[in-house]
């Protein structure tokens, strides 16, 4: 792994989507199918546990769209976009009612979503309706090479894992608990963790093998529990049941000021803690962070978004399924899952950065290798990135995420 600069640190927020229902949430034009036009599907947390991850994915999934209408399209014609609910894990009903409301209008990608137990939850109806997902999200490692048909614009958590066991270590924790949720992307991630620790001097005093129910409310037992293991430190690896995790800590007097958050958890939470409740702590995430000029952009979209977790892994996928398909020709599933390795760059190419650039490069007969704004390297044979950035941040006195410094590393 190697530091190197990066943008300015940036705001990190919970903003709301109104809840959609089990079908899709919003569209624009006709299937494919029927008019030739690629249509691209929008598989995102409206609502449930991920829901403060709806806004940014949503905005950028728009802003990348509109961006490519402006630069004349796939194949001549304008995109056209569903978009539908995908909760979170606990709403196994909705993923599945989702992503059929999706499939229904014939789209040639689903993208997203964030989540890894969501996305083995539906990957296989979308692949057996030959369509791929590229989710902007989903790090599990379990992930790596399943289908044919699925995708990753996100490192797999062999590389956060690595980061964060590096950020742990480096800070001098000798005791160290483990507060985690029992779902595929939390025991997947503390997996790597554990892993990388073993031949460290961090002793893991609590949570190599035990986990909490991604429903619970109640955090009395747990946060008792992680008290008496004496930590130095607590990593906490959760998504929104972080909230009430950590205001049980302050109740029986745990130093919140010595934690350390994962992308799953990482956001403002100014509205939510004193001022200086976690001040000092460190977090993970993994991607390059969102520049200013693209916060303002997407901000263009929806003015309310604080939250950029995702957003350049989402605007990267709709560029990446737009080129597969001019570069093959056609709009259906097969033949982007066929041409995404290479604009990605995996055969090589001339490097470009935007839709436009990339797409003229493409009608002059030439291949390419988009360089996005994820930083991530071409697609392996796992369909993964080869390669990724990790955002290590810092929360200031305000209680909100502020960009430290970069690693970067190899996808194994």
């Amino acid at each position: 792994m190697r530091a190197i600069a990066l943008f300015a640190a940036a705001a990190f927020g919970l903003s709301g989507l109104a809840a959609c229902g089990s079908g899709a949430s919003s569209s624009s034009g006709s299937s494919s199918a029927d008019s030739g036009a690629l249509m691209l599907g929008g598989f995102f947390p409206e609502t449930g546990s991920l829901s403060y991850l709806g806004p940014d994915t949503v905005a950028a999934f728009k802003l990348a769209v509109k961006d490519v209408n402006a630069a004349g399209g796939v194949l001549g014609k304008d995109v056209n976009t569903a978009i539908a609910d995908s909760s979170d894990a606990d709403h196994a009903d909705q993923n599945t009612s989702g992503v059929q409301s999706l499939l229904a209008k014939k789209p040639g990608v689903i993208i997203g979503s964030p989540s890894s137990s969501v996305t083995k939850n539906i990957y296989k109806q979308a692949s057996g309706s030959k369509v791929p997902v590229i989710s902007v999200g989903a790090t599990s490692p379990s992930l790596s090479g399943i289908d044919e048909y699925f995708f990753r614009t996100i490192a797999p958590d062999g590389v956060q894992g690595a980061v964060m066991s590096n950020v742990i270590e480096q800070d001098g924790v000798q005791n160290l608990a483990i507060a985690v949720f029992n779902d595929e992307y939390g025991t997947g991630l503390r997996k790597v963790i554990v892993n990388k620790l073993a031949d460290s001097n961090v002793n893991i005093v609590y949570g190599k093998t035990e986990t909490f129910d991604p429903t619970e409310t109640n955090f009395s037992s747990l946060v008792t529990t992680l008290k008496a293991s004496h930590p130095d430190a607590i990593l906490v690896i959760a998504f929104d049941q972080t909230k009430a995790l950590v205001k049980e800590m302050i109740s029986q007097g745990i130093n919140t000021n010595k934690l350390y958050l994962t992308d799953g958890n990482t956001q403002d939470y100014s509205g939510d803690f004193d001022p200086g409740v976690l001040k000092g702590d460190s977090a993970t995430i993994p991607g390059a962070e969102a520049s200013e000029e693209f916060q303002k952009r997407i901000k263009s979209i929806d003015s309310s978004v604080k939250n950029f977790t995702y957003a350049a892994e989402t605007y990267d996928a709709v560029v990446l399924s737009a080129l597969a398909a001019q570069k093959g020709g056609a709009v259906d599933g097969a033949t982007i899952k066929d041409n995404l390795p290479a604009v990605s760059g995996a055969d090589g190419g001339t490097k470009c950065k935007s839709y436009k650039e990339c797409l003229a490069l493409i009608k002059g007969g030439k291949s390419i290798q988009y360089q996005g704004l994820t930083g991530i390297g071409p697609f392996n044979k796992d369909h993964d990135p080869s390669s990724a950035n990790i955002g290590v941040y810092k929360f200031d006195g305000d209680n909100k995420p502020v960009f430290d410094h970069l690693q970067s590393g190899k996808v194994a």
